[in-house]
């Protein structure tokens, strides 16, 4: 019975982090288009896109590591 709960936690863990990973590309898309729209895109812009950017790989990472793909959850 143990394995069944550690099952289910893992998958909820694992739909967790497909969230978060959408999340996180819309805001890196969304931070790009604006520093990319911008006349003269401040350090600040920039950074942010930087740090967006590289949460983003962080979590495809950890999803490639998990073997998680989003084809397999559903909402």
């Amino acid at each position: 019975m143990a394995r069944r709960s550690r099952k289910v936690k893992k998958k909820d863990i694992d739909q967790e982090l497909l969230a978060a990973i959408f999340n996180v590309e819309f805001e890196w898309k969304q931070i790009r288009s604006i520093v990319e729209k911008s006349i003269e895109p401040t350090v600040d812009g920039q950074k942010r896109e930087a740090i967006a950017q590289a949460k983003y790989l962080f979590l495809l990472r950890e999803a490639r590591r998990r073997k998680i793909s989003a084809i397999r959850y559903t909402k």
